[in-house]
């Protein structure tokens, strides 16, 4: 079970740390890993999975569809039975919350095997999510798909009546996930499918990621080196023995708070420059803010800067790495100088509109902040002066845990509905709580 939370949660500032940390697995390989898995041909063992909400009802969503799931949350394993693609679900109705990777990789997913009248639906919020884009492009590759109300958002029904792959172009500014979900079921598709692509793809790390992945499960994929194109051979997933990493998007909230605690010093083990996941070059970017950097093949290192100098304000495009654009505009209340923080546009239609939402909590904490198109302007507060305040986090889980790190640094900082964290990171405030013990004497 997931941890529960009060309703407000006041952050207490340390003092300069040094510490070492390895945060629980990674949501996007987990949820990933468990797709490819129900799809395999024998048995696939998944380790170092993450429970969280979002891998909860994709774990319940398969279990509703029949998939042979042994779950053992304590060595946080999974063993998958594996279909070989062929579903045989009875009719039914899937609640997949707020989990947008859920609802959009078990779309796909549904499309394959035999079966009529599964309908997957979500929380309130999740049924004004735009997701046409993705039913398009599954449609005109032969899926039946329907909706259940008069929009362009789940609910869906969805018939499996398999898919024959072909020339398909997406359109390159949607989703990664959009993409992902395709690209997953590709081998099973009854010709070879290719996935076109007329301008520059956005999250390009993830869908890297998602062709590792597949490879690994022996699927055959491979992108054109100027990414206008992704071929998928048809063929069969084998099962695996798989450790999923840890969840590098998770980890960067633990580096933010070595750069708004002057003096601090944050490792993250077992995730470098070996890492399948693109967020782990958000380490990067702190380096551009003026932190030294120590980067291996499994850990990542991040010091800020020395004899009281302040980070450095930047302005930079975050088009590949969205899900760091939150945590970079909190760790621009205490740079020096004006941040930009480019091309994120498509944060509007995650779990809340994440470009409204981050100018209205940065406002209040004394920051100047306004929005330029797919752009976002960070002036911090005139002498670093932060203003305390009671941060809403929108039933958004990066929103509480990037103002959360803020509250390290600043005083009077108040987290409302920190439990949203239960998201994807349940134990997140255990974790930041304990950055306390390892404060320098």
């Amino acid at each position: 079970m997931n941890p529960t939370h009060p309703p407000h949660l006041t952050i207490q500032p340390i003092k300069a740390f040094r510490a070492s940390v390895c945060p629980p697995g990674s949501k996007s390989l987990t949820n990933r890993g468990l797709i490819l898995a129900t799809l395999a041909e024998g048995q696939t063992t998944l380790r170092g999975v993450l429970f969280s909400d979002d891998t909860r009802v994709m774990l319940a969503g398969l279990k509703s569809l029949g998939v042979g799931l042994e779950i053992d949350q304590a060595s946080r394993t999974v063993k998958v039975q594996g279909t070989g693609g062929q579903l045989k679900a009875s009719p039914c109705r899937i609640d997949l919350g707020n989990s947008g990777t859920s609802m959009r990789f078990m779309t796909a997913l549904l499309c394959l095997g035999q079966h009529e009248g599964i309908t997957l639906d979500g929380i309130e919020r999740m049924r004004h999510r735009p997701i046409d884009a993705l039913v398009d492009a599954l449609v005109a590759l032969g899926g039946k798909i329907s909706y259940e109300q008069d929009s362009l958002c789940p609910p869906l029904t969805i018939d499996g009546t398999g898919l024959r792959g072909g020339e398909l172009r997406m359109d390159p500014a949607m989703s990664s996930q959009y993409i992902t979900a395709v690209l997953q079921v590709g081998p099973y598709m009854s010709e070879a499918l290719a996935l076109r692509f007329d301008g520059d793809v956005i999250s390009k790390p993830y869908i890297e990621m998602t062709a590792a992945l597949m490879k690994r499960f022996g699927g055959e994929v491979e992108i054109a080196d100027d990414f206008s194109q992704i071929t998928v051979q048809p063929g069969v997933y084998r099962g695996i023995d798989y450790t999923v990493e840890p969840d590098a998007s998770n980890a960067s909230y633990f580096l933010a708070a070595a750069m708004v605690v002057p003096g601090s010093t944050c490792t993250i083990e077992h995730l470098g420059r070996s890492s399948l996941q693109g967020d782990v070059k958000f380490a990067d970017v702190l380096h551009q803010m003026g932190a030294t950097l120590l980067f291996g093949d499994d850990f990542v290192t991040v010091m800020s800067p020395k004899d009281g100098q302040r980070l450095r304000g930047i302005d930079i495009c975050l088009n590949d790495m969205p899900d760091m654009a939150q945590t970079l505009a909190v760790i621009a209340l205490f740079a020096q100088g004006q941040t930009v923080i480019r091309n994120i546009g498509n944060l509007r239609i995650k779990e809340t509109d994440r470009l409204a939402a981050i100018e209205c909590e940065l406002s209040k904490l004394g920051a100047e902040v306004w929005v330029e198109g797919d752009d976002l302007y960070i002036t911090p507060p005139g002498e670093g002066q932060i203003t305390p305040a009671a941060i809403d986090t929108y039933d958004d889980h990066r929103m509480a845990m990037c103002f959360a790190v803020v509250g390290l640094g600043a005083g009077g900082i108040t987290i409302n509905d920190p439990g949203c964290v239960n998201k994807t990171f349940p134990e997140f405030f255990d974790y930041l709580n304990q950055l306390a013990c390892f404060e320098l004497n």
